[in-house]
């Protein structure tokens, strides 16, 4: 593996020791996805690999206890990772995995493979969406949606649907921190609020103008 990936790892294990983890395993994920690209790799095919590793390994949470254990030597654990995957991976991915072993960082590699998908879709621009709405969407509206969505964020939206019986109507559309509400519950709400300020208004301005006279 570039020696990039050597670089960023022993650069996040010595700075960025008191930084939380998501941070640590950004720069892992960031260094895997690099090292991908700078071999002329597919980044798809990199994290679709990452993630069969991640779902092995979610079938066997006592080899997972063993290598995230520190009472085993590093040499053991690679000696280990070796005997299970190392035949499966690509050289590429099989480099990573040892580099990730060697910095005692196998405890974040769950957390490294949520960067890496992460870090992926920022890099091919999709967008992950979350749409709520009271019923199923059909499909000519979830296509409507869908180009709109892409006309409006510049990228393509990754739509997750979520159906809610409490949004009334229309729906409620979620990217990132920022919400998008169009749901008839919602407009309601702002109604009445808008017409309890209002009155409140009225109210304090008839105040302010009786104790003038």
């Amino acid at each position: 593996m570039p020696n990039n990936v050597e670089q960023d790892a022993q650069f996040a294990a010595e700075f960025y020791a008191d930084v939380d983890a998501e941070k640590i395993a950004e720069i892992y994920a960031e260094a895997y996805l690099d090292a991908v690209t700078s071999q002329n790799g597919s980044l798809d095919d990199a994290v679709a690999e990452f993630a069969s590793l991640v779902d092995a390994l979610k079938s066997q949470p006592k080899f997972v206890a063993v290598l995230v254990s520190a009472m085993i030597a590093t040499n053991e654990k690679v000696a280990l990772l070796e005997k299970a995957f190392a035949s499966k991976a690509s050289p590429l991915f099989w480099n990573f995995l040892q580099v990730v072993a060697k910095r005692n960082r196998l405890d974040l590699l769950l957390s490294i493979f949520a960067q890496t998908k992460t870090l992926l879709d920022e890099r091919q621009k999709r967008i992950p969406v979350t749409i709520t709405t009271a019923t199923e969407i059909d499909s000519q509206l979830f296509s409507a949606l869908s180009e709109k969505l892409r006309t409006m964020l510049g990228g393509e939206p990754i739509i997750q649907s979520v159906i809610d019986p409490e949004v009334i109507g229309g729906l409620v559309v979620r990217v990132g921190d920022t919400v998008y509400d169009a749901s008839v519950a919602t407009q309601l709400q702002n109604v009445c609020r808008q017409m309890i300020e209002r009155s409140a208004q009225e109210i304090q301005n008839r105040r302010e103008s009786f104790l003038a006279n």
